[in-house]
């Protein structure tokens, strides 16, 4: 019988979650997400934008440029992709043609 709890076994199983802008669908089953985040500098103590971009596993190629998702860590998949795409947080209004 284990002595860990269940609190204990959820921490260790947590995988960190972001919320960003697909910015590139041109790929099958992979798309590029970009998570802005402010970071307050140390020298100064500003806010600064910091961008970091994923790539991220997307299996039915559902989310199209412009969608903002919400990723999960994940193993890694292929040489630069660790993510996966959980949700479909928002997607924009598209314009009448």
């Amino acid at each position: 019988m284990s002595t860990e709890t269940s609190s204990t076994r959820r921490e260790v199983n947590r995988r960190r979650l972001m919320v960003g802008k697909v910015t590139s669908d041109k790929m099958d089953k992979t798309v590029t997400v970009e998570v802005i985040r402010m970071k307050l500098d140390p020298r100064y103590k500003k806010y600064i934008r910091v961008r970091a971009r994923f790539k991220a596993h997307d299996e039915q190629n559902q989310y199209r440029r412009g969608d903002r998702v919400e990723i999960v860590e994940h193993r890694p998949l292929s040489r630069t992709k660790r993510w996966k795409v959980l949700r479909l947080v928002e997607r924009p209004d598209q314009e009448l043609s």
